[in-house]
């Protein structure tokens, strides 16, 4: 029973290469256990020692939103738990959606329609959201969603989602009935400073499971290379497009997940930059940013449809340079192209042969924006496992650097000392979605 339980976990990873031929039922899955005994169990290692009393056990999850629309990232996370990975009925997480909080219901909600259809409530407070209107918490996890929506815009341009507020409602249901699960918080943390720190310490004081950020980091890249964990660094680039608040932090994120596996691991930024679309080739002509790589990182990614402008004339709202210092010497710096671009890109110069390696991410919008999948799937093993799949600390740390970026914007381009970015966290190996495809849908 122990090794069809694995197989079962194996076939329900969207990393097996099976999965896109998988029955669309569940009921059918003992009919093919057979044939996966023997194959691979890599996708079941991260999750053997679970213990299930049925050969598919689920774990129950409450979803905290700011809404839910078609395209919107509760539809693309959510919905791969109501409907399986590929949005047909079929294979899909470990996981059930206990109940829904939804802070706001535009004109084209999903959230009552997905309710009515899948049978699950919709309550009007976080505490009855977790609790199921009961005297304990009902659920094993908490994905708090707090991504599109109508919400207001400060001076910095951050739109002020109420994530640190989702965040306040969980943890105080956790204090009133004496029990924690892990939590799963969408994109960057806060998405000011102030509230980005203020949720790591909550979680951090009451030892709870906590995992955030983008997706993008676990998304395709194109050619799919990986910086070796340990290797040297001597240079890197990021690159990305539109807002800078929005898309600003999944660049940040991607960079940050290939840069923190240089030798010696992460120590955190002392220092933080903004230059807007004039000054920031004045950093590549004077030798701060190594061209070469820069170079490298644009060939890697997309352009953008239409657009004729060259690069060095390109001017525009969200166009600049995020530069940053590391505590250890290293210079981060990624380049914000809306109008020239439409991807994210990466480049390195490696230590040894000095050769430079670089990629784009793809964001794949069909089957149903696949790249989230990876993404749900590590939130899945926390809410399994107990333990975060990789370090939160990731996310807390691009969180400041986005605030402080956006502060030193606001602030005319002065350079900003972060002592307390100083943030030391060992990265893991954690996988990312692997190219290419298999044509017929999800899976390697």
């Amino acid at each position: 029973m122990l090794v069809i339980r694995l197989c079962y976990l194996a076939m329900t990873s969207p990393t097996n290469p099976y999965f896109s031929r998988l029955t669309r039922s569940r009921r059918d899955f003992l009919g093919k256990a057979a044939f996966m005994v023997g194959s691979t169990l890599s996708a079941a290692q991260a999750l053997s020692s679970l213990a299930a009393d049925s050969p598919w056990p689920l774990r129950k999850v409450a979803g905290i939103l700011t809404w839910y629309k078609q395209g919107s990232h509760a539809d693309v996370l959510i919905g791969k738990i109501l409907e399986g990975w590929r949005y047909e009925g079929g294979v899909g997480p470990r996981l059930e959606l206990a109940s829904l909080y939804v802070d706001q219901f535009p004109e084209d909600d999903m959230a009552r329609a997905m309710s009515e259809k899948h049978g699950f409530p919709i309550f009007d407070s976080i505490e009855d959201a977790l609790t199921l209107q009961s005297d304990s918490l009902a659920v094993d996890g908490v994905l708090s969603i707090g991504e599109h929506g109508d919400y207001p815009t400060n001076p910095r341009g951050q739109k002020l989602y109420p994530r640190r507020r989702f965040f306040e409602g969980i943890t105080q249901a956790f204090r009133q009935f004496g029990r924690v699960v892990p939590v799963f918080s969408d994109k960057h943390l806060g998405p000011v400073w102030e509230d980005a720190k203020w949720m790591y310490d909550q979680a951090q004081a009451m030892n709870i499971p906590f995992m955030a950020g983008s997706s993008l980091p676990l998304s395709f890249r194109q050619p799919d290379w990986a910086p070796p964990m340990g290797s040297r660094m001597l240079a890197a680039v990021g690159v990305g497009y539109s807002g800078l608040d929005i898309y600003g932090t999944h660049t940040l994120e991607v960079y940050q997940a290939m840069v923190e596996r240089r030798l010696g691991g992460e120590k955190g930024v002392k220092s933080v930059q903004w230059f807007g679309s004039t000054d920031m080739w004045r950093r590549v002509d004077d030798g701060t940013i190594d061209a070469k790589v820069l170079q490298a990182a644009l060939d890697a990614t997309p352009k953008a449809a239409g657009s004729s402008v060259s690069l060095r004339d390109l001017k525009g709202e969200g166009v600049g340079l995020f530069l940053f210092e590391y505590v250890d010497g290293f210079q981060g710096a990624i380049f914000m192209l809306p109008g020239y671009l439409a991807g994210c890109g990466f480049a390195a110069r490696m230590g040894g042969d000095a050769s430079i390696h670089s990629f784009s991410i793809e964001e794949r919008r069909e089957p149903h924006y696949p790249h989230f999948a990876y993404l749900l799937k590590a939130i899945e093993t926390m809410v399994w496992t107990g333990r975060p799949s990789y370090p939160v600390e990731r996310t807390l740390l691009t969180s400041g650097i986005l605030d402080r970026v956006l502060t030193s914007r606001h602030e005319g381009g002065h350079k900003l000392l972060t002592p307390e970015l100083q943030i030391t966290y060992q990265p893991v190996d954690y996988p990312h979605a692997p190219m290419p495809m298999l044509e017929e849908g999800y899976g390697p």
